[in-house]
């Protein structure tokens, strides 16, 4: 039986309906965990420092392909082998981290999904904007591990020049920084809170709602799983589809295509996600336009 080696800048349980979607992109592609595959997951809980090492416990294990789920995963697996095939899946640009060599033809053994879509930040600040537009001051809290938080962090600056908003930057790689950086919104009176994908505040979710909460912040994340979980809002990619998609790109390479053949997926469908109850605890006040945008709004 076939293993398939998963590698996550996360853990397990913060990946269940995203490993959901996986398991059924396998079984679109004829494969079933515990009848005709195996998968073995690695997590490093937040912890990049970690994923070096259990890169190499997937290599030694010989796993017939290695799955990556985040752009901190995929760095290290491009790093751990050249011969085993990897399936990525990550929100940044592949060809300017020098993951693969074309989205058309990604040569060598890796191939998958990005979630990258440059005006995103853009988008995210914008729906914030659209809620607030009195606000003169917005926060964004970005991950300076990221590659691609100085590059969101001037998108979003530049979208809010433009509407004579002030963007106060701030920045976190640890849990412990997280009171420092609310305190600072605070003194600042930031009037909303944007804050970048990145694999770490994702698995900080439950931390970061209640933040928000506590100090009356409202906040636009990226990912569908923090408005369902609490959160205000979210404007992204679908992390379901993209994990389901992942699982095909898997399943095929089991039956023998090759990584380089296979092209970069990229993002065709965003999605708009508002919590009302959180909405009415904040004391916040969605249009109707806004309400009409949303493909899903939680009551």
């Amino acid at each position: 039986m076939p293993v398939i080696g998963f590698l996550s800048g996360s853990s397990p349980q913060e990946r269940v309906a995203m490993m959901g979607g996986f398991r059924r992109g396998l079984g679109e592609a004829g494969y079933s965990e515990g009848q005709n595959v195996a998968i073995e997951f690695r997590g490093a809980q937040g912890q990049y420092d970690r994923l070096p090492a259990l890169a190499a416990e997937l290599v030694r294990r010989e796993v017939a392909v290695m799955v990556a789920g985040d752009a901190p995963s995929v760095v290290v697996a491009k790093a751990a082998t050249a011969t085993i095939p990897i399936v990525f899946n990550m929100a940044a640009d592949p060809i300017r981290l020098g993951i693969v060599s074309s989205l058309n033809r990604p040569g060598g053994n890796i191939t998958g999904i990005t979630l990258l879509a440059g005006p995103m930040p853009a988008k995210q600040f914008g729906l914030l904007h659209d809620l607030l537009p009195a606000a003169k001051t917005m926060a964004m809290l970005v991950n300076p591990n990221n590659r691609n938080a100085e590059r969101d962090a001037a998108t979003v600056e530049e979208a809010a020049r433009a509407v004579g908003v002030r963007v106060l930057v701030t920045r976190a790689v640890a849990e412990a920084d997280f009171d420092k950086v609310f305190a600072t919104l605070v003194q600042e009176q930031a009037g909303a809170l944007l804050v970048n994908s990145d694999i770490f505040f994702t698995s900080q979710r439950d931390r970061l709602i209640a933040l928000t909460a506590r100090h009356a912040i409202p906040a636009i994340f990226t990912w569908r799983e923090f408005p369902v979980a609490g959160a205000l809002m979210s404007y992204g990619p679908s992390l379901v589809d993209a994990y389901r998609q992942m699982g095909i790109y898997t399943g095929r390479i089991l039956k023998g295509a090759k990584p380089a053949d296979l092209p970069i997926v990229q993002p065709t469908k965003f999605e708009f996600i508002i919590n009302l109850q959180t909405a009415k605890a904040l004391g916040v006040t969605f249009s109707p336009g806004l309400l009409a945008i949303a493909d899903e709004v939680i009551e």
